[in-house]
C-alpha cells in the first residue's frame, strides 16, 4: 500500500469548492487506509483550520493529523537548525505560522532577531519591509516559507512579499515549500514514510511534480489546476502519471 502526499488547491479544491470528483477520491483513500498527508504551501491556516475548510466544501472528514503546511515544514526545519536554543524571530505572517514557531520554541520579536520570517499575511505594510530587511542587513537569517508568488484572484504570496525585502538588502531568502525537496522530506517524516514507497498528487508541474521528481517520489499529475496538458512538453522533466482529476487515479 502506497503512501501518499496529495496537494490541496486545483487536486481537491478550486478556492472553498471541491473539484469534481475529489470527495470520491478521497473517501476511497481513506477507506483502503492509504497513509496520507494533505500538504500545501500556503502556511495562513492550521490544520484544523484546513479541515473546517475541506469539510464545509463537502469533503469526507479527514484527520486533522493528515494536514501538513509549509508553516509546520518551517518551524521544524528551524528548530533542527537551532538546536535547543531560544532564538528570536522577526515574523511577517498570520497567526498559523507564529503559532508554530512559538511551538518550536520561538521567540517572536522585533529586537535584534536571530531569523526573518516571511510568509503570506493580508496586513503587509510599509514597516515590516523596512524592519525585515535592516534585520536581514544586520545579520539575521531570512526565511520564507513558499515561493509562490500569488494566489487565486492573483492575491499577493509569499513570493512576492519577499520580493521587496530582497531588493533593498541584496539578501535572498531560503524557500522551504515546494518545489524544495525540504517539505517533501519534512512530510515524509511527519508520516513516518519513505520516499520509495510514495506518490505525490499535484496540478503544478513547476512545485508539485518537481518537489516529487527531486524527492525520488513516484508523480501523478492532475489536470483540474495549474498545469494544462500543452504545458507539460515545455518542462525537461515528466510526471510518472497523467490523469484529469484526482477520481480517475486508478493506480493507488
Amino acid at each position: 500500500m502506497k503512501n501518499i502526499i496529495c496537494d490541496i488547491d486545483g487536486v481537491l479544491m478550486h478556492d472553498n469548492k471541491l473539484v469534481p470528483g475529489s470527495d470520491k477520491f478521497i473517501a476511497r483513500i481513506l477507506e483502503q487506509g492509504n497513509p496520507l498527508v494533505v500538504l500545501t504551501n500556503n502556511p495562513a491556516q492550521t490544520g484544523k483550520d484546513l479541515q473546517n475548510r475541506l469539510a464545509a466544501a463537502g469533503m469526507p472528514e479527514i484527520p486533522e493529523a493528515c494536514f501538513y503546511t509549509s508553516a509546520m515544514a518551517t518551524a521544524h526545519f528551524l528548530k533542527h537548525q537551532n538546536g535547543n536554543n531560544n532564538a528570536k524571530a522577526y515574523v511577517i505572517g498570520e497567526g498559523a505560522l507564529i503559532h508554530e514557531l512559538y511551538n518550536a520554541g520561538f521567540t517572536i520579536t522585533d529586537i535584534n532577531p536571530d531569523f526573518v520570517i516571511v510568509g503570506e499575511t493580508r496586513t503587509y505594510h510599509w514597516d515590516m519591509i523596512r524592519k525585515a530587511a535592516a534585520f536581514i542587513a544586520k545579520g539575521a537569517r531570512f526565511i520564507a516559507t513558499n515561493p509562490d508568488t500569488h494566489g487565486p484572484s492573483y492575491s499577493p504570496g509569499c513570493g512576492a512579499l519577499c520580493a521587496p525585502i530582497e531588493v533593498i538588502c541584496g539578501r535572498q531568502p531560503f524557500y522551504v515549500g515546494k518545489p524544495s525537496p525540504l517539505i517533501i522530506r519534512s512530510a515524509l517524516n511527519h508520516m513516518g514514510a519513505h520516499s520509495e514507497n510514495t506518490v505525490i498528487i499535484g496540478d503544478n508541474m513547476r512545485t508539485d511534480i518537481l518537489a516529487g521528481f527531486q524527492s525520488g517520489l513516484e508523480t501523478i499529475l492532475v489536470l483540474t489546476g495549474v498545469t494544462r496538458r500543452e504545458d507539460i512538453e515545455l518542462q525537461p522533466f515528466r510526471p510518472n502519471h497523467i490523469f484529469e482529476c484526482a477520481q480517475d487515479i486508478d493506480i493507488l
